[in-house]
């Protein structure tokens, strides 16, 4: 699946880096094996929790956590 994350340019060029110290074409991967290893230290539990949480917002509080968060990024943005 694809998607899109902001990482800083720093963070950008290691990423390019180590990819390329392992033959990589991009960092996909790398991002993949950070992703499974921080699942794994959640724990199960934390894990069925976070997974629990899935549509337990109701329409005005999704539109609300929606707007807050655009305004986060817009304030993240700026900065």
């Amino acid at each position: 699946m694809r998607t899109t994350v902001e990482i800083t340019s720093v963070q950008h060029e290691a990423l390019n880096a180590l990819a390329k110290r392992r033959g990589l074409r991009g960092f996909s991967q790398l991002v993949q094996e950070a992703l499974d290893v921080y699942l794994q230290g959640l724990g199960d539990s934390e894990t069925k929790l976070l997974l629990s949480l899935e549509g337990s917002l109701n329409e005005q509080q999704e539109a609300e956590m929606r707007s807050r968060i655009e305004d986060a990024r817009a304030a993240w943005r700026a900065s």
